[in-house]
C-alpha cells in the first residue's frame, strides 16, 4: 500500500455500498445499538436516486395499491416532500446525507472505494477502501459485512458464491426462462433532465453524438416524454450483450453519444413540441440494473413472485412488475415495448431472509439489486423502494446478530420472529403478519370520546385487501387508556395516514413520491408540490396526575411524519391522544393538512 497513510478501526457491521440499501441497512444497524461503518464510492449517497444518476424511487406501491414501503423510506421520503417541494436532486442529496450523519453510531466514508478483503476460511475479517479525496487507505474490521454495492463487490473479494446472466428453464423450472442459459443481464441507463420555458431555446448537438433524424432511426423508441410526466428516457440503454461491470466505460461512451442524440432528434427533428424546451442535465454515470448476484440459502423465484409467496423468514416484500429489460436495449426495436418483458403483478411476495445472507461465507450479509434471485424474479426485486426496505432488513438483522452473537443463518432459524416485530414495530410492513402490541394496550384499557377506536389494536398499520384498518377522529376528541392501577409509561407509538398512494396531494401524484421530477411544464406549473393533506399535523399527549388533572406530556403542532414514537417518564392511570385544530376554514377545522378529519393506524403505550 506505498507510503499513503492508512486508518484502521473496529465496529460490529460494516455496510459496503451506499445506495438506498446501503443507507437505510446503516441507518437501521446503528438505531439498533451496533457500531457502523457505511463505505461509499461516490461523493453522495443514494445510488440511482442520487442527483449523479436521477432515478426515481419505485417500488411496489408504483404498481399495487396500499402496497407504499414504510419505515425508513418512508421517512426519507415524507422529510423530502416536507422540506423539498421543487422536488430539487441536491436537496435530495441533503436529506440522505443528513440522516447518516445524524446517526451516532456511523462513520460515513465517502468517496471510498472497497479494493480488498481479508478472510480467515469462510469468515470475513476485513475490508480496505481507498478514499481518494484523502489519499487514504481505510481499513475497517467487523463482526458482520453487508454488501450493498449493487455490483457485488466483496464476491469476487472473498470468494462468495454468485450468478450472472440469465438461467435455463431447468435451473428453477421458469417458463421466462431461456432453453440455453446466457451470460447477458439487463441494461444501464443515463437519464435526462429537462424543463420548459417561456421562450424558443436553441439546441446544437455535439459532433460526436449520434444523429438520429427519424424514428426508425432512433429504433422506434417511445419518446413522448414531454407530454407524459410520469415517464423518462429510460430505453436510453445499453450494456446487456457486455460485461455489465468492466466494460461499463465503453458502455457510457456508447450511452452519451445516445443520449445527446436523442435530445438533439427531439428538439430538431419532427415537430415534438420542444421549441420552448432546455436541457439541464444528461448524466455521466449510467444507472445500472443488473451485473453479480449472490447466492443464499435460497434463491428467490418467478414461481414465488408470481404466486405472492409469503415465508416463515419473511423479513421485506415486493410487489414492482416483473419487469425484464432484454440485453438489446437500445439496439432492439421500441415498437410494442418489444425491448422489454413485462407481467404486472396483482400480490405482494414477500422475501426471506435466507436470500439476504450468503451461502458459504458465514458473516456476509447483502440487499439491493445483488440478492440471491433468479434473473426473471430479480426483475420485480431490483426497484430501488424493494432494495431500500431490504437494507433496513439486513440491518435490523445484523444489529440483533451483534447483540446475541449469532450468524445471519442462526439468527434466520431462531430468532425470526424477534427481527420481524422489531422490523414491524419500526413501521416496516410485513404481508401476512401482525404487529404484536404493548400488554397496556387492549379493548379494556381502550375508549375514544367520539367511535369506535378498537381498530387501532388490529396490528396492521395500513389501508389493505379492502379493509381501512384506521380510526377517523374528530378534533378535540380524546382517545384514551385507562388502567386499573398507576402504571409507569416510558414511551407512546403513532402511526398516522400519510397517503401511501399519494391520492390527495397537490400536484401530479405520479411522481410525488419520487425524489425528482424529470420535467416540469410552463402549463402543467410543475414548479412546487404539495403535502398528504390526511397527516395528521398537531396532537398531545396527556396524562391524569394524583389530582384528577390532564397534564400535557407531549406536544407539537408541525408533525410530517407518518411514525412518531417519542419517549415519556410518566406515572398514571389514564393516558390520552387529542388531535388538536390548527387550521381553520369556513367548512371546517382540522388537525391536518386539509383533511376533514385525523386519520390513525395505532396509537399505543407501553
Amino acid at each position: 500500500m506505498g507510503e499513503l497513510l492508512r486508518k484502521s478501526r473496529k465496529v460490529d457491521v460494516c455496510v459496503v455500498g451506499g445506495g438506498l440499501a446501503g443507507t437505510f441497512a446503516a441507518i437501521a444497524a446503528a438505531r439498533h445499538g451496533a457500531k457502523v461503518v457505511l463505505m461509499q464510492d461516490r461523493p453522495m449517497l443514494g445510488g440511482n436516486a442520487s442527483s449523479e444518476i436521477r432515478m426515481w424511487v419505485s417500488g411496489a406501491g408504483s404498481r399495487v395499491r396500499n402496497l407504499q414501503e414504510t419505515g425508513i423510506m418512508e421517512e426519507v421520503l415524507l422529510e423530502n416532500m416536507h422540506r423539498n417541494p421543487t422536488r430539487n436532486f441536491s436537496v435530495w442529496d441533503s436529506i440522505l446525507y443528513e440522516k447518516v450523519k445524524n446517526e451516532k453510531n456511523i462513520e460515513l466514508l465517502l468517496n471510498c472505494a472497497c479494493c480488498f478483503a481479508e478472510c480467515e476460511g469462510n469468515v470475513i475479517k476485513n475490508v480496505t477502501g481507498f478514499q481518494l479525496t484523502t489519499y487514504t487507505w481505510q481499513r475497517v474490521e467487523a463482526d458482520t459485512f453487508i454488501d450493498c454495492s449493487g455490483d457485488s463487490i466483496l464476491a469476487e473479494l472473498v470468494d462468495a458464491e454468485y450468478m450472472v446472466g440469465r438461467e435455463s428453464k431447468d435451473t428453477f423450472g421458469e417458463k421466462w426462462a431461456l432453453d440455453v442459459a446466457d451470460k447477458k443481464t439487463m441494461g444501464m441507463s443515463l437519464m435526462i433532465q429537462a424543463h420548459e420555458t417561456d421562450h424558443k431555446c436553441d439546441f446544437i448537438a455535439p459532433d460526436w453524438a449520434y444523429k438520429f433524424t427519424t424514428d426508425e432511426e432512433m429504433k422506434f423508441k417511445p419518446h413522448d416524454c414531454l407530454d407524459r410526466i410520469e415517464t423518462n428516457f429510460y430505453w436510453i440503454e445499453l450494456g446487456g450483450e457486455v460485461d455489465s461491470i468492466h466494460d461499463t466505460e465503453e458502455v457510457r461512451d456508447e450511452l452519451i453519444k445516445i443520449a445527446y442524440g436523442v435530445w438533439d432528434h427531439i428538439k430538431n427533428y419532427g415537430d415534438h413540441g420542444a421549441d420552448n424546451w432546455e436541457l439541464d442535465f444528461i448524466g455521466f454515470l449510467p444507472g445500472k440494473r443488473e451485473s453479480r448476484r449472490y447466492v443464499g440459502d435460497y434463491v428467490l423465484t418467478q414461481q414465488d413472485v408470481e404466486s405472492g409467496r409469503q415465508f416463515e423468514d419473511e423479513v421485506a416484500y415486493g410487489g414492482w412488475q416483473i419487469d425484464n429489460h432484454l440485453p438489446g436495449g437500445f439496439a432492439m426495436s421500441g415498437a410494442g415495448e418489444g425491448h422489454l418483458q413485462k407481467k404486472r403483478l396483482t400480490e405482494p411476495y414477500g422475501i426471506p431472509l435466507r436470500s439476504l445472507y450468503s451461502k458459504n461465507v458465514e458473516n456476509l450479509m447483502f440487499a439491493g439489486r445483488n440478492i440471491s434471485a433468479s434473473h426473471i424474479a430479480f426483475a420485480t426485486v431490483r426497484v430501488m423502494a424493494t432494495c431500500g426496505i431490504m437494507g433496513q432488513a439486513v440491518g435490523t438483522a445484523a444489529a440483533l446478530m451483534s447483540k446475541y452473537g449469532m450468524t445471519a443463518r442462526q439468527l434466520a432459524k431462531e430468532k425470526i420472529g424477534e427481527l420481524q416485530d422489531v422490523l414491524m414495530e419500526d413501521d416496516c410492513f410485513l404481508p401476512g403478519f401482525k404487529r404484536k402490541m404493548s400488554s397496556l394496550c387492549n379493548e379494556n384499557t381502550l375508549s375514544a370520546d367520539w367511535g369506535d377506536a378498537s381498530v387501532l389494536l388490529n396490528g396492521t398499520e395500513r389501508k389493505i385487501w379492502g379493509n381501512d384498518n384506521g380510526y377517523w377522529g374528530m378534533c378535540n376528541r380524546a382517545i384514551t387508556y385507562t388502567f386499573d392501577e398507576k402504571k409507569h409509561i416510558t414511551e407512546f407509538r403513532l402511526i398516522v395516514d400519510s397517503d401511501l398512494d399519494r391520492e390527495y396531494t397537490d400536484g401530479n401524484p405520479a411522481v410525488l413520491n419520487i425524489s425528482a421530477t424529470l420535467f416540469r411544464r410552463v402549463d402543467y406549473n410543475y414548479t412546487s408540490f404539495g403535502f398528504p393533506k390526511c397527516m395528521l399535523k398537531a396532537f398531545r399527549i396527556e396524562a391524569l396526575d394524583d389530582d384528577g388533572e390532564w397534564k400535557t406530556v407531549y406536544e407539537t403542532d408541525n408533525n410530517y411524519q407518518r411514525m412518531i414514537r417519542k419517549p415519556l417518564d410518566v406515572n398514571t392511570t389514564a393516558i390520552r391522544l387529542i388531535p388538536v385544530n390548527t387550521y381553520f376554514s369556513e367548512e371546517l377545522g382540522v388537525a391536518t393538512y386539509g383533511s376533514a378529519q385525523a386519520h390513525i393506524f395505532a396509537f399505543e403505550v407501553r
